[in-house]
């Protein structure tokens, strides 16, 4: 039906007849002569209709936001003075000939215009309506050409498109799997993939040594803003290739998709270890953007009466550490209420706080309630070892060591925000050599990565001291966000079996939950790793969005529904029956 996209016109086509369909974006009607913006996905084309030509005028004169129509017309220059530099179309405009109304439309729930706030709510109640709005097309139509980028980069280097199965056996992955009941197996249950992982490994084993998928994958877990039930993996294995060439071509990939559709050079990513990255600042995907940095001061307070600090100070468990903020002694006692209120969300149990005003007067040029707790001597050591200077504030931490990085970690990257010190636009970094385990709150342990991953020891100093051995894996990280991950994995029988012994994991529970990947490993399986890209994430910080609800086109929300479709919903007591599943009401 058309000739060309509205958004599509331009100056070379002054003088064509053509033929545009889309929507009404906005009727004007001026001094007798009618304007409608038309609209389809590639933008916005001004379409005049002039009252000498009687029908097509009055149609014009009829329709209505969001009547879909076909309008014939004319290409030429918009007059003098009407040009708008701020639209891709906007030298041109189009002499309605005809006008065909091809549906019309109800007057939609909200505006369609950039600058209306629209509550997220009814936003996603009608998401229909708000696929059309021009932000959000250019949202996915740019998520369209980062997945194509990403597939011709792989094509280009040898990878192949391999889809895995969606219907598995559950598997431990870390997060709680979406079950599905089997009709044909009465009391068994399949479970939609939290990644395609035992998979691509069997692919690794099956010969296929370059295998990518851009794979759904499914998590039933607590939502935030970049976290979705159902989310998009753009997922890598590889044969023959170690962490560091692993490492080299997913950075060449990311690096030219950001040059190529963005225009920004990345450069080379640092590599940081991930205890450097825990102690300095507080978390396994650091913000660099942020200079600030967490620094341990508990060998000077180990010896002081309070409690408070000198007991986390004595734990080997424990921690004191201090965030220098330059130029926070302008916040306020209610900003330092409200961080503390913040941190509280970590499980600290307070945030305590020194105002440095002058410096040189020693303690007297310092403002805190702590200080007498602390002590002369040991007040002006942590500001010595802080490089405090006037107008800083100190923030302090001391607790487990876990509570005390990740509240001290957050609340940096949040003071930063909120005080807008970032020192550049984009700060990637690789975090390697993460622990191969940690320990649970009941003293057992479990893997930091999947236990899958390789250890970068032997498997008799693996089982020596578990919780020494660091991993094969390696992060990429952006802007304190986890882009992707990913490991070498383990392609021996008998490294995997010890890994699941130390994990606590019986022989016949690891034979009954992934024997098939142990099996394989039997016969001749590669040395293999690979990594995956969050999507979604990936597209949300391209974008500059802030939720990857923004950048998928049919989102769930915080609470895992669809406002628009009603899901999940209930099924009828017939389906329940051939499923064998009967419902416990709560009391």
């Amino acid at each position: 039906m058309r000739s060309h996209y509205c958004g599509d016109l331009r100056k070379e086509h002054i003088g064509e007849e053509i033929t545009l369909t889309g929507w009404v974006h906005r009727r004007r009607d001026h001094g007798g002569v009618i304007f409608l913006d038309v609209r389809d996905r590639q933008g916005i084309a001004q379409v005049v209709f002039d009252p000498e030509r009687e029908e097509s005028f009055a149609i014009a004169n009829s329709v209505r936001s969001e009547f879909v129509i076909e309008v014939k017309g004319l290409v030429r220059h918009r007059p003098d003075g009407t040009v708008n530099s701020d639209m891709p179309t906007g030298e041109i405009e189009v002499l309605g000939l005809e006008l065909n109304i091809l549906n019309k439309a109800e007057t939609p729930p909200f505006p369609l215009d950039d600058h209306q706030k629209v509550g997220e709510d009814v936003r996603l109640r009608h998401r229909y309506i708000d696929l059309r709005r021009p932000e959000m097309q250019e949202k996915l139509r740019f998520r369209s050409k980062v997945s194509n980028a990403i597939r011709n980069y792989l094509d280009d280097n040898g990878f192949l498109d391999i889809e895995t199965p969606i219907l598995n056996r559950a598997t431990p992955e870390g997060a709680r799997d979406f079950l599905v009941p089997s009709r044909t197996h009465e009391g068994a249950f399949f479970a939609l993939p939290q990644s395609p992982q035992l998979f691509k490994q069997l692919l690794m084993v099956s010969g296929f040594d370059r295998y990518y998928q851009i794979a759904k994958c499914f998590r039933d877990e607590d939502l935030r803003a970049d976290r979705q039930p159902e989310f998009t993996q753009i997922d890598i294995e590889t044969s023959f290739m170690n962490e560091e060439e692993i490492m080299g071509m997913t950075e060449t990939m990311i690096r030219k998709l950001f040059l190529e559709l963005k225009g920004v050079d990345l450069g080379d990513f640092p590599r940081m270890p991930y205890s450097e990255a825990m102690q300095r600042f507080g978390s396994d995907k650091p913000d660099l953007r942020f200079a600030m940095e967490l620094v341990d001061v508990a060998d000077l307070m180990a010896e002081i009466e309070f409690k408070v600090f000198a007991g986390p100070a004595k734990d080997p468990k424990g921690r004191v550490a201090a965030l220098k903020v330059p130029g926070g002694a302008k916040l306020t006692r209610k900003n330092i209420d409200d961080y503390t209120k913040f941190v509280s969300i970590y499980g600290a149990k307070g945030l305590a706080w020194i105002k440095v005003n002058e410096i040189e007067k020693g303690v007297e040029g310092l403002q805190s309630p702590i200080i007498k707790f602390l002590g002369n001597d040991v007040t002006m050591a942590i500001m010595e070892r802080l490089g405090a200077e006037n107008g800083d504030l100190v923030f302090f931490g001391a607790d487990k060591e876990k509570i005390v990085s990740e509240a001290l970690g957050a609340l940096r990257i949040k003071v930063g925000e909120d005080l807008e010190m970032s020192q550049c636009e984009w700060a990637p970094l690789w975090v390697v050599d993460f622990p191969m385990f940690e320990e649970t709150s009941d003293g057992g342990l479990t893997a930091l990565h999947h236990p899958f991953t390789a250890p970068s020891c032997t498997a008799e100093e693996l089982k020596a001291d578990p919780l020494s051995a660091l991993s094969r894996a390696y992060d990429m990280v952006l802007n304190g966000c986890e882009l992707g991950g990913g490991s070498i994995r383990i392609h021996n029988q008998e490294m995997q079996a010890q890994v699941l012994e130390i994990l606590g994991i019986s022989d016949e529970e690891a034979d009954d939950k992934f024997g098939f990947l142990l099996n394989a490993l039997k016969y001749g399986a590669p040395p293999h790793g690979g990594l995956a890209f969050g999507l979604d994430r990936l597209i949300m910080l391209m974008t500059g969005t802030d939720s990857i609800r923004e950048v998928i086109a049919f989102p769930k929300t915080q609470s895992a529904s669809c406002m628009m479709t009603n899901a999940p919903g209930e099924v009828s007591a017939a389906q329940l029956r051939e499923l064998n599943i009967k419902l416990r009401k709560t009391p």
